[in-house]
């Protein structure tokens, strides 16, 4: 729940959100994404990925936050679930929170849903096919 620094309390702005294979943090700070995702393309099910990361970045906003994200499913059954808790102390400052899917499985081709929630609140939600693809039978 939000609480609030030096007696202020406002609500951020959820500036960017994006699914991807992976993030590095290079030696200066800066962060890299690494494939990042519109779809999951598989030619088989079910899909397992071992590693999916969302990447989100907050500001304009002052107090402490929980930010609680998931993966649903077609049903709207969570498949996966990540919490963390942030700080901004001031309007000029903003978070970036990265948060590591591990050994997700995706059993059938569909869409699917990421939200974004910020503490109680529900700030994004936004779809995530799983396409078959065919395989070349040749390999090329």
């Amino acid at each position: 729940m939000a609480e609030a620094i030096n007696g202020d309390l406002m609500s951020p702005d959820l500036q960017a959100a994006l699914l991807c294979e992976d993030v590095r943090t290079e030696i200066a700070g800066q962060q890299s994404l690494i494939g990042v995702l519109s779809a999951i393309p598989a030619p088989a099910l079910p899909v397992r990925i071992m590693k999916l990361c969302l990447w989100t970045r907050w500001g304009n906003g002052v107090g402490r936050f929980n930010q609680r994200s998931l993966i649903l499913d077609g049903d709207e059954e969570v498949i996966a679930k990540a919490e963390v808790t942030f700080a901004l102390k001031e309007l000029n400052s903003h978070a970036t929170n990265v948060h590591f899917f591990g050994g997700l499985q995706f059993p059938k081709y569909g869409v699917y849903h990421v939200e974004i929630h910020l503490d109680e609140d529900l700030r994004q939600r936004f779809p995530l096919a799983v396409v078959q693809i065919k395989q070349n039978p040749h390999g090329s």
